[in-house]
């Protein structure tokens, strides 16, 4: 059995619905044959339920020991924070789980500081990521965050609408910070070859039918969880998972990636551009749009530098100015 990889990779968070299906997807996808689960509860049990899967030529090893489990770590993928309940937005998680990925950045500065690539999925994800980053002494193009996600809502909520395959839907992507204020570009969108411009306004997709599709979704997890009664869990693992594979050499990552940026107009800042996820990392340009869409992404930019500077006044992070005293990478 051939895998993509001989490297280490270690899933934290693994004990939990998140982490035990990233495990599960990474095993699937024959990414490494060596594949640590950590997290504060034990995850022996799942790493028995994998070894009694039949997974064969894999070295599955659990511990609740972050020395442990980072040593020698050249891939992490981040499920380890808390989830979102109902009737709780990202933002409600900003200080808790904030405080877990400055930890999660010492810890990698400290016991694995070679990782090739971190990709970091709890929320709010882009403040997360921006955090941990920071702490961790990493490149940008090292760190990257889960925004793939509000693409795929977009794209499937297309697919459903038309009755298409989503491989009929093209040019779909969301920018800006993964959560309610995120920027929803449709310009770019073909259904089945047609442009989405084309049909919107008409009778058969009327103007205020697809402002209602980019509020939902904008607001795709929260239905999620009135759906099933807890946070998203299978869909951000498995796009995770697709993220840490593009970069061990695999396939490049199909949607949009957060990703740090600090260029003329947005600063010190991690949100999803228009990425390209391989095994150079995560490199980004600018996304092109109508002037509507645009501004949207300014206002999601606004949006996160506000949850930024929060992070400042609470001590979580110092002055910007600070930061290169602590990365000299950023």
């Amino acid at each position: 059995m051939a895998f993509l990889t001989n490297d280490k990779l270690v899933i934290v968070g693994a004990a939990g619905m998140i982490g035990s299906n990233m495990v599960q997807s990474a095993l699937m996808m024959n990414l490494t044959n060596n594949i640590c689960l950590y997290d504060v509860f034990s995850p022996e049990g799942v790493a028995e339920e994998m070894r009694q899967s039949g997974f064969d030529n894999v070295n599955i090893t659990a511990t609740t020991d972050v020395a442990e489990a980072f040593k020698d770590a050249k891939y992490i993928i981040s499920s380890g924070g808390a989830p979102r309940k109902e009737g709780m937005t990202r933002e409600d998680l900003l200080k808790g789980n904030c405080e877990i990925a400055e930890q999660l950045g010492k810890n990698i500065k400290t016991y694995c500081p070679d990782v090739k690539h971190v990709v970091i999925i709890f929320n709010p994800a882009d403040l997360t990521g921006l955090v941990t980053l920071l702490y961790s002494g990493l490149k940008p193009g090292q760190v990257t965050t889960l925004a793939g996600l509000d693409t795929t809502r977009l794209k499937s909520a297309l697919a459903k609408k038309f009755g298409v395959m989503q491989s009929d839907i093209e040019g779909c992507a969301t920018y800006g910070g993964h959560g309610e204020q995120m920027a929803v570009f449709g310009s770019a969108v073909k259904i089945a070859g047609r442009k989405l411009t084309d049909i919107i306004g008409t009778e058969e997709f009327p103007a205020e039918e697809w402002e209602q599709m980019k509020k939902d979704v904008t607001q795709g997890g929260a239905a999620i969880i009135k759906l099933r009664g807890r946070s998203s869990f299978q869909s951000p693992s498995y796009l995770s998972v697709e993220m840490i594979r593009s970069v061990m050499g695999g396939e490049p990552f199909r949607f949009p990636a957060g990703t740090y940026v600090s260029n003329e107009k947005y600063n010190h800042i991690m949100m999803a551009m228009d990425t390209v996820l391989d095994q150079n990392g995560c490199s980004y340009k600018m996304p092109v749009g109508t002037e509507e869409e645009l501004a949207k992404l300014d206002a999601s930019y606004a949006h996160l530098c506000k949850m930024r500077d929060e992070l400042v006044t609470l001590g979580i992070v110092p002055a910007i100015e600070e930061w290169s005293k602590i990365n000299p990478n950023l």
